[in-house]
């Protein structure tokens, strides 16, 4: 069992504290263990959308995307040739 270090206290609408506390008691939960337990799975979900690099990569990153793009003949020569089909 994980111990509790610290607390949060905010103040929400009525309405929003009884759904909260009827949808944890059809979780069979506290309405702490449900609260945290949303929360913590938003906070995964938010977090995991970003990628942590090293500052050193990162601006390796950037100052390849300023330089301009290598050209490649088979595209080029590919951009060129007829269309096979066309749009109507």
């Amino acid at each position: 069992m994980a111990t509790t270090a610290g607390r949060l206290n905010f103040r929400i609408p009525p309405d929003a504290e009884q759904r909260l506390r009827s949808a944890a008691e059809a979780a069979n939960q506290t309405l702490t263990d449900f609260v945290l337990g949303a929360a913590e799975a938003r906070a995964d979900e938010v977090l995991g959308t970003r990628t942590v690099v090293d500052s050193d990569y990162f601006d390796r990153l950037l100052a390849a995307l300023d330089e301009p793009p290598t050209p490649i003949p088979e595209l080029a020569k590919a951009a060129r040739r007829d269309r096979r089909f066309t749009q109507r």
